[in-house]
């Protein structure tokens, strides 16, 4: 396990820790790959102070934190559609498959194969499931490869071919974010940012959505997924990285994380005998905060 200083990152790159198959990576460059990112708000507030992380190959990495800590900055600096808030890359450098992509337009970043399904399970309310689908493969230009898209996402995610007619502001809060994967999946990505698919859900509906997460790895779909269910989290991914206050604290693999004393006190409620906590402890359990030294 490595701490988020940047000699540590420095040191894990040149050993190649960073891309061990444990992370999804392979010998060859990562999928994506930022280095030392910095995010500022209205020329004012600097949100991302050095964020550097990496994602393989059909790897999945999760990137945990508190409310605040900068995991859905990074990930909209990723995608690009961090001046929609304001907000821009200020510093560091962002590559997908090799390519510089900061500051590139968001289409474009879609077109290279890097969808961002964001928080909040944004669907077309008035239209119909299918048309949502249909509006995430705006750029195929022939209906033969629509149909073809279509039927990869009903096979993927069985539940939205059932309801493909009906109008997607009834579908419950579940159905919709399978909804929005679904549609993201329209545009043929190879790697997908995923900001908390569990947010607002009953525990079901989450086992169902990160089913659906779990087959889109198995078909070779790379995951960058921001989420504050570290259990569940943790169970899908690969490789963590935990964020605290706009920087990378703490990242290894998921099950080193899911053993470090921090991580299992304070994101899992787990005390040192591994019994579950209570809200108000958890709450305000005051980590010791090794990592940051």
């Amino acid at each position: 396990m490595r701490t988020g200083s940047e000699a540590a990152y420095v040191e894990a790159m040149s050993d190649g820790a960073g891309t061990r198959q444990t992370n999804g990576a392979s010998p060859s460059p990562p999928l994506l790959a930022l280095s030392n990112v910095e995010v500022l708000y209205a020329e004012v507030i600097l949100a991302l102070k050095g964020v550097s992380l990496r994602v393989g190959p059909g790897g999945c990495v999760a990137l945990l934190g508190a409310n605040g800590a900068g995991k859905s900055t990074t990930l909209k600096a990723i995608s690009g559609v961090i001046g929609s808030d304001d907000g821009r890359v200020s510093a560091g450098g962002i590559n997908f498959e090799g390519r510089a992509i900061r500051g590139q337009d968001t289409a474009d970043i879609v077109r290279a194969g890097l969808v961002h399904v964001m928080e909040g399970r944004r669907v077309l309310p008035h239209m119909t499931v299918e048309q949502n689908l249909v509006i995430g493969g705006h750029m195929f230009r022939s209906s033969s490869a629509m149909r073809r898209a279509l039927d990869a996402v009903f096979a993927a995610i069985p539940r939205l071919a059932d309801l493909r007619s009906r109008t997607a502001g009834y579908l419950s809060g579940g159905e919709q974010q399978m909804l929005v994967i679904g549609r993201a999946i329209m545009a043929e990505p190879r790697l997908m940012l995923i900001d908390e698919p569990s947010l607002g859900l009953a525990p079901r509906m989450i086992e169902e959505v990160f089913a659906v997460l779990h087959r889109l790895r198995a078909q070779g779909l790379a995951l960058l997924i921001v989420e504050q269910n570290t259990r569940v989290a943790l169970e899908i991914a690969d490789y963590g990285y935990v964020m605290e206050g706009g920087r990378i604290v703490l990242e290894g693999d998921a099950a080193e994380l899911r053993s470090n004393e921090d991580v299992r006190e304070f994101y899992l409620g787990l005390d040192r005998e591994g019994v579950r906590r209570s809200f108000r402890e958890v709450k305000h359990y005051r980590r010791r905060k090794r990592w940051l030294g």
